[in-house]
């Protein structure tokens, strides 16, 4: 009988190959609740080149010697104040792994879904080793920011294909782009807008995460994607921008950030005698500590400490099924040719 030529050579050792897999990549926590965890982690992001680019003879004396010996304590108290205590981990880390779970119960059996973190752990090399060894040599990275940023899809990417460069057998990769204006995704930012804004709201902030101006110039597209995103939800609201305006959050170091501060609106609100505000963060898929503890805790005693009395923080979509719905769609049309 003649041995088929596609046939392995009898010794051939046994590799795995020929399965796709999905990789959700979120930004990243500390992975205890102590100090010496929540440095590693400040450690780890204010490193990257792509989040501080400040040359590393000036920045790095700075971080290891004033910054990582005097933020860690106050940034594991801001953590401790939102801490999922039943399962030991922090809210973004919790909410990233549900979505890995119901994503891989919707699509296609066969396809390989985990998740990483871009600072952290699980960290994405380690990831992508695991998927490697089922077999995967067609993977989807699908960073878990619907506005792209350098500073968040770009570094997501980059550790990816820094993983990549030291392969012998690299796997053929896709990149998942910004869905910023994916209609999908107004429309589940629409259904959590109905169901959580409190009635008798007198203005919703549309907060995004803030970027020092000089990224915007440079190139960045960040600053257009999140006032796309929220012209198309004032739209699809019947909202003006009087009433929805659009502001950016977490300012980090002395350079000029995008404007207008979210802080600097709430503030505002009160002092005008305005009751009842609302703060929606459309660029946020899970909810986190920027979310949670800095608006849902932080610039709600913003606002009564000028006047005002109720800050609703509106959920991030999270897990929910109409996120989950958006992301099967747009895996599966960034899957096409790889699955049928």
């Amino acid at each position: 009988m003649v041995t088929p030529l596609t046939a392995a050579p009898h010794d051939h050792p046994n590799v795995a190959y020929g399965r796709v897999g999905v990789l959700l990549i979120n930004l990243g926590t500390p992975e205890a609740l102590t100090d010496q965890s929540v440095r590693s982690y400040l450690a780890e992001f204010l490193s990257d080149r792509r989040v501080v680019d400040y040359p590393a003879i000036l920045w790095q004396p700075v971080l290891r010697g004033i910054i990582l010996n005097t933020r860690p304590k106050k940034t594991r108290a801001a953590y401790g104040k939102i801490w999922d205590q039943e399962t030991d981990e922090s809210p973004l880390r919790r909410h990233t792994r549900e979505q890995a779970e119901k994503l891989r119960a919707v699509l296609p059996d066969g396809l390989v879904v985990d998740w990483a973190m871009r600072y952290g752990v699980p960290g994405i090399a380690g990831r992508l080793d695991g998927m490697a060894e089922e077999g995967c040599d067609r993977i989807l990275l699908v960073p878990l920011y619907p506005q792209y940023s350098a500073t968040t899809t770009g570094t997501a990417n980059d550790a990816a294909y820094l993983w990549a460069m030291k392969q012998a057998w690299q796997p053929a990769l896709r990149t998942m782009p910004a869905f910023h204006d994916d209609p999908g995704l107004i429309e589940a930012l629409v259904g959590t807008c109905r169901e959580h804004i409190p009635e008798g709201c007198e203005r919703i902030i549309l907060s995004f995460h803030g970027l020092p101006q000089r990224y915007f110039r440079a190139g960045d597209p960040y600053h257009c994607h999140c006032q796309k995103t929220a012209r198309l939800l004032r739209e699809a609201m019947g909202w003006d921008d009087q009433f929805a305006p659009t502001a950016f959050q977490s300012k980090f170091g002395p350079e000029k950030w995008l404007e207008p501060s979210t802080e600097s609106l709430v503030k505002a609100a009160g002092e005008e005698g305005l009751k009842k505000i609302a703060v929606i963060t459309p660029g946020f898929v899970s909810d986190c500590i920027e979310t949670l503890e800095e608006v849902g805790i932080g610039l709600a005693e913003t606002f009564t400490e000028h006047g005002g009395e109720e800050l609703a923080a509106i959920p991030c979509l999270n897990a929910s099924d109409d996120f989950i719905e958006v992301m099967r769609k747009l895996i599966l049309r960034e899957l096409s040719g790889w699955i049928s």
